[in-house]
């Protein structure tokens, strides 16, 4: 069985020994290491500890087989939106279902922008090029030559051109000629 014990431990920002302890009863780090690896066996037992240890339902433990896990591809700073140089998984704040379609992208935010905050994370849907329509007036992703990324509010799309207007104040309107797809915000998960 593959698990997301690791993903879901670093996205909260714990430490083996973190997980540890916050299991009921604590456990070694060591212990933890090997659930996360497959070393040893994860009976129903250690998931429900470690679920309610990194306050997630046990069944966001399990990586689906079938569905392709949410990854974050850019991170939004003061600069703009920038490609990360190899995605990493997403953890959902909680399981978003397979029907829902292809897995959602995620941007990770990294400074203060508009009205997004260090540690944001804005999860997208891909929308084929003739849906765009419908991101009208919302915060989208555009995938821009030399795998680089635009971010903002979709202000504008015309023939093969699509207008956004970034989240920063002061900043000039991107125009990205023919992306292959635009990803549209659907949800911000913010730690409080």
């Amino acid at each position: 069985m593959t698990n997301r014990i690791r993903d879901i431990r670093k996205a909260k920002g714990l430490t083996l020994a973190d997980l540890a302890a916050a299991c009921q009863p604590a456990t070694t780090a060591q212990t933890i290491g090997r659930l996360e690896t497959g070393m040893r066996q994860l009976s129903v037992s250690w998931l429900n500890k470690i679920a309610a240890a990194l306050d997630v339902p046990p069944a966001s433990l399990i990586r689906s087989q079938t569905a392709a896990p949410a990854q974050i591809v850019a991170e939004l700073g003061a600069g703009g939106a920038e490609a990360l140089s190899a995605p990493r998984e997403a953890v959902a704040p909680s399981a978003l279902s397979p029907e829902d379609g292809p897995a959602p992208l995620v941007l990770s935010v990294t400074a203060s922008v508009g009205e997004y905050r260090p540690g944001d994370l804005v999860w997208l849907r891909a929308l084929a090029p003739e849906d765009t329509a419908q991101a009208i007036n919302r915060d989208c992703l555009v995938p821009r030559p030399g795998g680089r990324f635009a971010f903002g509010r979709l202000i504008d799309r015309r023939g093969s051109l699509v207008g956004l207007l970034p989240p920063g104040a002061g900043q000039k309107q991107v125009v990205v000629d023919n992306p292959p797809w635009v990803a549209v915000a659907f949800m911000l998960v913010r730690a409080l």
